[in-house]
């Protein structure tokens, strides 16, 4: 049994390794890039719309309405990297039905750079929103004295993006395998369907979780009204 696509190694030469979660990330990413041109290069603003471009909208529709009530507003500005993650770690546990294939998110290396990804992200979105100083500045509210704590949160959040979604995924492939060994028919196709439960699931926790990092970052607050006269 294989608890990491990790261990299922492709071609290897000396130090230098393509393992399947290489192989299965490049092949997701390629195959959002070429989904993403094929649905948009007939896109129409009339009446008359395919049914992929209607499907199309209805994800940016929603994805667009899950972060702004997260509290970002313009979430036009912020659907290309939440969108991005949520789509790639949905479509990586929908593929899990194709006979062969592992969900790189079933691997820790994976998990890691999304959660470097979002690590990184919200300091950007942060600096473009208040300054590099205003940003800066936050860390040291309400008091200086929660500096090291506010740093400790950073790093010990990423941590647990990392680790929660390699955890929920991996314990899922695992529960299968042991499944499929004791009663390979019925409890398997089961499992499966919940494992593409749960891994919609997940996309959309990792996907909420990094809206509201950004949003805590960002700090953005409704203007005041204007006074009564």
């Amino acid at each position: 049994m294989r608890l990491s696509p990790d261990s299922m190694i492709f071609w290897q030469h000396g130090f230098v390794k393509l393992n399947a979660t290489i192989v299965f990330t490049w092949g997701l990413m390629l195959v959002l890039t070429v989904g993403a041109k094929l649905i948009t290069r007939n896109l129409s603003v009339g009446l008359k719309r395919s049914r992929w471009q209607n499907l199309l909208e209805i994800v940016v529709t929603s994805i667009e309405k899950q972060i702004e009530e997260v509290g970002l507003r313009q979430p036009e500005k912020y659907i290309g990297f939440l969108g991005t993650l949520f789509l790639f770690i949905a479509l990586s546990a929908l593929c899990t039905v194709i006979p062969g294939y592992e969900p790189p998110t079933g691997s820790l290396s994976t998990t890691a750079a999304l959660a470097l990804c979002v690590f990184v992200a919200v300091p950007v979105f942060g600096i473009q929103d208040q300054g590099l100083g205003g940003y800066l500045k936050s860390y040291a509210e309400p008091t200086v004295i929660m500096l090291p704590f506010n740093i400790i949160s950073e790093l010990s959040r990423t941590l647990a993006l990392a680790v929660r979604l390699f955890g929920n995924m991996m314990s899922g492939a695992m529960i299968i395998a042991i499944l499929l060994t004791i009663t390979p028919f019925l409890f398997p196709i089961v499992m499966t369907a919940l494992g593409l439960l749960t891994g919609m699931v997940q996309a959309y926790i990792f996907s909420i979780l990094a809206a509201v990092y950004i949003a805590a970052a960002m700090r953005t607050r409704e203007p005041e009204p204007a006074p009564t006269p």
